[in-house]
């Protein structure tokens, strides 16, 4: 008789097989055995979505983690209105247009429209749920966008509710931006008869910058018989930036919005006055001695085991990759080395900072240097593959128990162009720190190390204002995590740059675990 072990391999293998090598996560509960989906859903390997419908997790999830659910919610919907609704669905002009605008956070509640709906809430796990709106046929034709059937972005753009204009202001902005003309949101004006409707957008196109824009509507709509009467104020909010003259991709638009919108409570938040550092040597000086202490807390948010003595004997020469068969195959010791290495080449970039060069040119051309001597050593002990030390990422990522779900990596590198962009045109070397790094990590532009390298293009900025070398404790990883949440799901930077601004003023953490109760002192910024 098979064992226990045995018998959760057979139903594994089930699995395995079902998943067609991990490209599906979502399954009707039908498609598998009840034995072997009752045996997966105990030991942690499936979990119910709802009646019917179960999801793949992995075994380190604990009970409320949502990363399997969030990574895998786009594929459910997909799934479930295909199995439901055949290929009569579509998503609502509101939920269609974050997709469109590259938003890929994952919302709260989606709308559904299919000729057979019920008008009813679908609950689902982590608070999301599915609105199922019943319509009498479908308002478009569908186009599929990240794996669902959306409207096109024109027909999104007119059918949107005047209240979402206000509620996704920069989604919408940026699926304005991406549109080479607007000759075909004046064919649906045209023939839905919207003047109302074209009275927001050409007021929108004029408030961006895009006069032209803005008077072919109305000269079309006039021609047509129509009397628009322009709205001055669609977003009900001010507009911090034009769109460029040309179509640009949609996430191009979102990382300037961000930047634009970001930069003031950036400064109301980090209230430390940037200085010239004279003495360059005592400067370096202290970016060495906190070394160790900056090692052992950005290894460990990452969630690496580094010890003092490990970080030492990797700083001193005595760690032996080639003598030791422990050195050699330590993952930990690996990223250690890594680290050292890339410190070297921040400290590199520091200098040249003190000397006169701009720090964010300086960024374009070495953050992915510095990346890839995090991960060397790794590559050369076989723990990851040499490829990923290509450059930005070919996958998708997710983040674990976050709602922000990652730029799609198709869009990185205009992401990244744009935010490289948006650093070099910045000024103000606070402002460069606090959304250098936090817009860096919210692209996460990188197959791993996305946070080191944030952090270490944070310290680089804070060199080219005189701030000292900022390290964030482990201790206060809780913190730090919901400060970037905050500023990536809801768009509150204020948390984060308060939270950057108060470890900048304090004494660096030592390389261990605060004792209850222990205060750091205020940091010596003279």
């Amino acid at each position: 008789m098979p064992s226990l072990h045995e018998k959760l391999a057979q139903s594994l293998t089930e699995l395995k097989n079902l998943s067609n090598g991990g490209k599906r996560r979502i399954f009707q509960s039908e498609e598998l055995s009840r034995t072997h989906r009752e045996r997966l859903l105990g030991a942690g390997f499936l979990k119910e979505i709802i009646k019917g419908w179960v999801l793949m997790t992995r075994l380190e999830e604990g009970s409320g983690d949502s990363t399997s659910w969030y990574s895998s919610f786009w594929e459910f919907c997909r799934t479930y209105c295909d199995e439901r609704f055949k290929s009569d669905w579509v998503l609502s002009a509101e939920s269609s247009i974050p997709l469109l605008a590259a938003n890929l956070n994952i919302p709260k509640q989606v709308v559904i429209a299919a000729p057979s709906a019920n008008n009813q809430t679908q609950a689902l796990l982590h608070g999301t749920s599915l609105y199922l709106y019943k319509v009498r046929q479908l308002p478009v034709t569908p186009i599929e966008t990240a794996g669902v059937r959306t409207f096109p972005a024109p027909e999104a753009i007119c059918a949107g509710a005047p209240i979402f204009w206000q509620t996704q202001k920069n989604d919408l902005i940026a699926v304005l931006g991406s549109l080479r003309n607007v000759s075909p949101i004046s064919k649906v004006l045209l023939e839905g008869g919207h003047a109302a409707v074209a009275g927001r957008i050409a007021g929108a196109y004029r408030l961006l910058g895009n006069a032209r824009a803005a008077d072919e509507i109305i000269t079309t709509m006039t021609s047509a018989g129509h009397d628009v009467r322009e709205d001055t104020d669609p977003f009900k909010a001010s507009v911090p930036m034009q769109l460029p003259i040309r179509a640009a991709p949609p996430i191009m638009t979102r990382v300037r919005l961000m930047w634009a919108e970001m930069r003031e409570k950036v400064l109301e938040n980090f209230k430390i006055e940037p200085r010239r550092i004279n003495d360059h040597d005592g400067y370096l000086t202290a970016i060495d001695e906190r070394y160790t202490s900056d090692a052992y807390h950005s290894l460990s948010i990452e969630g690496y085991s580094v010890t003092e003595d490990l970080i030492e004997k990797v700083r001193t020469g005595n760690w032996d990759p080639d003598g030791s068969d422990g050195d050699r195959k330590q993952k930990d010791a690996m990223a250690a080395k890594g680290y050292w290495d890339a410190f070297q080449l921040v400290r590199a970039s520091v200098v040249r900072v003190l000397n006169g060069e701009d720090a964010a040119e300086i960024t374009d051309r070495e953050h992915l240097n510095w990346y890839r001597a995090l991960f060397q050593p790794s590559v050369q002990a076989g723990i990851i593959k040499p490829e990923n030390l290509a450059g930005y990422r070919t996958h998708f990522v997710f983040i674990r128990n976050s709602g922000h779900t990652p730029v799609a990596w198709e869009a990185v590198p205009d992401a990244m162009e744009a935010f490289l962009d948006c650093l070099k045109e910045e000024k103000d070397p606070r402002v460069r720190a606090v959304l250098g790094h936090f817009i860096y990590t919210f692209i996460h532009p990188l197959p791993d190390g996305n946070g080191r390298t944030g952090r270490f293009l944070m310290n680089v900025m804070m060199a080219s204002g005189g701030l000292p070398w900022t390290i964030i404790p482990v201790d206060r990883r809780d913190e730090y995590m919901k400060a970037l949440e905050s500023a990536s799901v809801q768009g509150n930077i204020a948390s984060f740059a308060a939270f950057l601004a108060d470890c900048c003023r304090l004494e660096p953490p030592p390389p261990r675990r605060s004792r209850p109760g222990e205060v750091q002192a205020p940091a010596k910024l003279n």
